[in-house]
């Protein structure tokens, strides 16, 4: 039986660079992405097409910033996709590879963010599960200083890009995907959890605000409701831009209100 052939629409480094302009993208900008590569079409160049293009619409004077998280350096106790036996756990928590942000692999946020961590000039920054990788103008003071017992507040690169006045790219990622919001997570009232993981010298545990992305997907619903957002297709994929500072500011209203943790 043939195979048959791809569905489009057939996307590429210029056509994203150009979709990414009409967007709203300008130059110089800082830009957190969240993407989704399979949402686009079928890309000529697969993800090196797709950061070429969002370099191309930031110019030499913009900043490309991904999650590059690396939730395997956590606790096997509870892992769940997929669990491992409980007899494995001690193993497991003595052998695991400390975090190098040279070597260890993203997982979890897609193909796109792994291939900004590689390329050539990129940098990362230092907390061992909620790591950030940046490129352009203002990479070294996004990744700069990620406090490792912080992962995603006040000491941590969003809290550096909410002062840049950064832009939030959802390309065909969801709400749900805006770690943006975290950052309102440590400015509300948000439960303390002990987190354990593989570190330089053996197995640490350190506290930590507990993060969730339960209820995201609403709150950026609202957020959209009454916040400015520029929205367009890409290709096959939704596409939204807007800036970080208002969606932080306006998450620190509405998880209290709608979410509220104890």
């Amino acid at each position: 039986m043939p195979t048959p052939p791809p569905t489009g629409p057939l996307v590429t480094r210029g056509t994203i660079a150009a979709g990414l302009r009409e967007l709203g993208v300008r130059t110089g900008d800082t830009l957190l992405a969240h993407t989704s590569l399979s949402s686009l079409g079928w890309v000529c160049g697969g993800p090196v097409a797709v950061v070429q293009g969002l370099l191309d619409a930031l110019g030499p004077s913009g900043t490309l910033v991904v999650p590059t998280q690396t939730g395997d350096l956590s606790d096997p106790a509870l892992w769940t996709s997929p669990p491992v036996p409980e007899e494995w756990w001690d193993t497991v928590r003595a052998a695991t590879p400390p975090y190098d942000p040279l070597i260890t692999p993203s997982r979890g946020v897609g193909v796109v963010p792994e291939t900004v961590r590689t390329w050539p000039g990129a940098l990362r920054s230092a907390h061992p599960q909620t790591s950030f990788a940046a490129l352009g103008a203002h990479a070294a003071e996004v990744v700069a200083d990620h406090a490792t017992d912080c992962r995603l507040g006040e000491r941590s690169p969003l809290a550096v890009l909410e002062r840049l006045g950064a832009r939030v790219l959802l390309l065909g990622a969801g709400y749900e995907a805006c770690t943006a919001f975290h950052l309102a997570e440590y400015r509300t009232d948000s439960p303390l959890v002990e987190v354990g993981r593989p570190g330089a010298v053996g197995w640490e545990r350190v506290t930590e605000v507990s993060i969730t992305s339960d209820r995201f997907g609403e709150l950026g619903h609202d957020f959209e409701r009454d916040r400015p957002v520029l929205r367009g297709t890409l290709g096959a994929a939704p596409a939204r831009l807007f800036p970080l500072p208002d969606a932080v500011a306006y998450a620190e209203r509405w998880l209290p209100l709608h979410r509220p943790r104890d």
